[in-house]
């Protein structure tokens, strides 16, 4: 299990206490410090796990990653994010299941739930990008789901270390979506991808609306950067509108209504930041690193 952190303390604790109350345990446990200033490193300590220090500033989503890769044991990978907490002690059988029963499905992820502070947009966006069915997708699946087609994230995720290698592990100097981008090669070899609804962690963010508009300028350059590769999936805006539908839909079951005006802002902001990332190539450097959530990457 690889687990990144960078001033992890408020999660870490429970992450790692939680791991150890799982039915099925994982045979190591790597944390990969990016430079944490807090009690990260003593809580990692405290927990007995193997510790991989980084310069700071050094991180790299696929690079990281793919480092942690070759310092561990193990057919079956399993990355979590540091505030990813698991909702239950099943959560890591759960996870590798499909992995263990079909030997097509290469990558597997599980169900991220609202923290129980999330906002009302934090929670539906949740329940958008993960519903309560699980699924099985391969390359087929394209014509019907698109751009869903190669969903995954890493913030709870599992591979299996030989078509992961295959595909040269996870790419460095990404700017954002190592594991949308994994999964896309994957699935062009003749792989699938699971979700296992039942897999489930604690996991959301309460994004400003100025933090929200740089991730989705991010994505934005991430998509035009990379498109030889995700394009063969079609393009993701499609998604917006049902998206935007979903929302209002969820607001007004919730008692919400209040929300709604902040709902269409937010999304149409959104909507502007990645298309506008979209042309982040044809925008001015020191521009560019102001409006993403990682301006160091720009250099």
């Amino acid at each position: 299990m690889i687990i990144p952190t960078l001033n992890g303390a408020r999660w870490l604790d429970d992450l790692l206490t939680r791991l150890r109350e799982q039915t099925l345990q994982p045979d190591e446990i790597l944390v990969v410090d990016s430079g944490s200033t807090d009690a990260t490193l003593s809580i990692a300590a405290r927990h007995g796990v193997h510790l991989l220090e980084i310069p700071p500033g050094s991180f790299d989503h696929g690079g990281t990653r793919s480092l942690a890769v070759r310092q561990v044991q193990g057919d079956l990978l399993v990355f979590l994010t540091q505030d990813a907490v698991p909702a239950d002690r099943e959560a890591l059988a759960r996870l590798l299941r499909p992995l263990a029963e079909d030997a097509l499905i290469a990558a597997a992820y599980g169900r991220q739930l609202a923290n129980p502070d999330a906002t009302p947009c934090a929670a539906h966006l949740r329940l958008f990008n993960y519903p309560p069915e699980s699924a099985v997708r391969s390359l087929d699946d394209r014509h019907r789901l698109g751009f869903k087609t190669i969903f995954i994230s890493n913030s709870f995720a599992a591979y299996r270390r030989g078509p992961l290698e295959r595909v040269g592990c996870f790419p460095e100097k990404l700017l954002f979506g190592e594991d949308t981008y994994t999964v896309a090669k994957l699935l062009e070899l003749g792989y699938c991808v699971a979700y296992a609804s039942d897999a489930r962690v604690y996991h959301s963010h309460n994004y400003t609306l100025w933090q929200e508009c740089k991730r989705y300028f991010d994505i934005g350059a991430f998509h035009a950067r990379e498109w030889a590769v995700l394009g063969r999936f079609g393009a993701p805006t499609g998604a917006g509108s049902r998206y935007v539908r979903s929302e209002i839909a969820y607001l007004l079951q919730e008692r919400h209504p209040m929300h709604i005006p902040e709902s269409l802002v937010r999304n149409g902001l959104k909507l502007t930041a990645y298309l506008l990332g979209r042309r982040a190539h044809r925008l001015p450097r020191r521009l560019a690193r102001s409006l993403s959530l990682h301006p160091l990457w720009w250099d």
